[in-house]
């Protein structure tokens, strides 16, 4: 059972950049290249090591856990597990609260899951992961009730093997949640169901559609991506252009979350689509602040993250005035297609 995300036994993620659709004279170039340190003993051969190394990294997977920061959002943390025959369910355990996750948390972070809770079994078939838990999941506070739909699908939907999920108590279904009712779909939940809905008013909520894009928090020096749900006009022809335009208008004011879009960033055309790689032909205002040559990795890696919630969308192409002559703050070519990292959020722990 692989992951959405490419999930690699590796430890630390990056934003690659795909050969897929190059034009002539691009170059296949890496946005913030894997970094790794291997700390030797001088006793040990360096040909010892590395086959430590190795045989230490087959062991582990990293996995996304949707857990819930300090503004009470669901956001995921990339984390090493162990490599075991049964991901789904591992990953599942580690919401749990006072369970193996507890001395793993990010600052600000809590686990999702009322504690005590067993994840008694995931049935995988067909694209559905049926989810048995044990009656300590009905713990919950009513407030934490969305939270924790989401949060559970969101984790399980990342493995390739995941399209929906549905929830049992010891056996028995669950058509809506036990604590303050929450309607479940009783064909199952998936990632086109939302997160972190934003409460913006909606005035006709039949003529519009659901849209997740990435917005940012920060915690101090550190920063991470949050994704949104919001209502978006059925007018929009495209959800490209909507997505920009939702990056470009930024959260609701209390929201605690930033962007670093400038509101006069446009798009000069529609997008061009072509086998899963769509090119975006912006104004100077996605330039914000920088060089006129340069993209902020922050705008860069937003943008790529929310395109890439549509399952059709592999990779992103940037022009600026119709010209791909940009550069990322490291000043690496940006000539290419910028792909979604294999893992969100892998600050330190």
């Amino acid at each position: 059972m692989l992951n959405k995300k490419t999930a690699a036994v590796i430890l630390v993620s990056s934003l690659y950049v795909s050969g897929c659709g190059l034009l002539p004279g691009e170059q296949k170039e890496k946005i913030d290249p894997p970094q790794s340190v291997t700390y030797v003993d001088k006793n040990v051969s360096e040909e010892a090591s590395k086959q430590g190394q190795a045989e230490a990294d087959k062991n582990i997977v990293m996995t996304e856990l949707y857990l819930i920061d300090k503004n009470g959002y669901v956001v995921s943390q990339t984390m090493p597990l162990s490599n075991t025959k049964s991901l789904a369910k591992q990953a599942l355990e580690y919401l749990v609260a006072e369970g193996p996750v507890t001395n793993m948390l990010p600052n600000g972070f809590r686990a999702v899951l009322p504690a005590g809770t067993q994840v008694k079994s995931v049935d995988i078939k067909d694209g559905t992961a049926t989810v048995d838990f044990s009656p300590e999941f009905k713990e919950y506070q009513k407030e934490d009730e969305a939270r924790i739909v989401q949060s559970v699908a969101w984790t399980l939907t990342q493995f390739d093997s995941v399209d929906r999920i549905k929830m049992r108590i010891n056996g028995h279904a669950l058509n809506e949640m036990p604590v303050n009712g929450m309607a479940l779909n009783p064909q199952g939940l998936s990632r086109k169901d939302g997160i972190n809905f934003d409460p913006s008013p909606v005035v006709d909520l039949a003529n519009t559609r659901p849209l997740t894009v990435y917005y940012l928090a920060q915690d101090g020096d550190n920063s991470y991506y949050v994704p949104v749900t919001k209502r978006i006009s059925n007018q929009e022809k495209d959800n490209i252009s909507a997505a920009v335009k939702e990056l470009a208008k930024g959260p609701g004011a209390n929201s605690k979350l930033v962007t670093e879009f400038l509101p006069e960033v446009e798009l000069l055309e529609r997008p061009v689509m072509k086998d899963g790689r769509v090119v975006l032909n912006f104004n100077e205002a996605v330039l914000g602040n920088f060089d006129k040559k340069m993209v902020s990795d922050h705008v860069l890696k937003s943008l790529v993250l929310s395109l890439t919630e549509e399952n059709e969308i592999e990779s992103v192409g940037i022009q600026v005035g119709g010209s791909s002559e940009m550069v990322t703050e490291k000043g690496e070519p940006l000539s290419s297609s910028v792909t979604r990292p294999d893992f969100v959020n892998t600050g330190g722990f």
